[in-house]
């Protein structure tokens, strides 16, 4: 079964992007591996520490590097994305010559309470993502608007519409997997 990285861009501990992709996780568990990569322990991008890399960005890019796709669940700040998403594509990137985002299989989705879900932060986050070589699912897009009597007290899809829309989601994003993955070699696997 193929893992998903997943970076959830709202460092809050009762952050609903945090909710919404474990929410997802449970419906892909049949189809889809979720696996959670911390992203509020990086330091600000700093070309310097390449000198003695902080452990927090190499593990980071070993779980990149490790998964077979990414998923980037971004809340929308100030019509963007977040600033821990950036700082931790630009660490992915580097050092010159090891972008650990090269060719993965990737998609955004996001949720707020508001009534145009992420939109503008997402549609931001999506040249970027190109830039740095993933190769980014453009079709269905979730822009959610988060409610929290469509989930259950255990965080599980509730509303039967709204499983069926989320599985829809899923079913393609694990089809864009299959169809997009380049094949993993000894080089990529290693450590950084």
């Amino acid at each position: 079964m193929p893992t998903v990285a997943v970076f959830n861009g709202s460092l809050r501990r009762d952050s609903i992007n945090r909710k919404f992709a474990e929410s997802i996780a449970k419906l892909a568990g049949d189809r889809l591996t979720f696996r959670f990569v911390e992203i509020g322990d990086l330091p600000l991008y700093n070309d310097d520490l390449w000198q003695d890399p902080p452990a927090s960005v190499l593990r980071m890019k070993r779980e990149i590097e490790a998964a077979d796709a990414v998923l980037f669940v971004t809340p929308e700040y100030n019509r963007s994305y977040t600033p821990a998403i950036k700082n931790a594509i630009d660490w992915g990137t580097r050092p010159w010559g090891k972008n650990s985002w090269e060719a993965k299989p990737s998609a955004i989705i996001g949720a707020t309470p508001g009534t145009t879900g992420t939109a503008a932060g997402q549609n931001a986050l999506k040249g970027l993502l190109t830039v740095v070589d993933t190769v980014l699912m453009g079709q269905p897009e979730v822009y959610f608007t988060y409610k929290p009597e469509l989930f259950d007290a255990e965080n599980n899809v509730a509303d039967e519409s709204t499983k069926a829309f989320l599985n829809r989601w899923i079913d393609r994003f694990a089809k864009w997997i299959e169809r997009t993955s380049e094949p993993k070699t000894t080089a990529q696997a290693g450590p950084r």
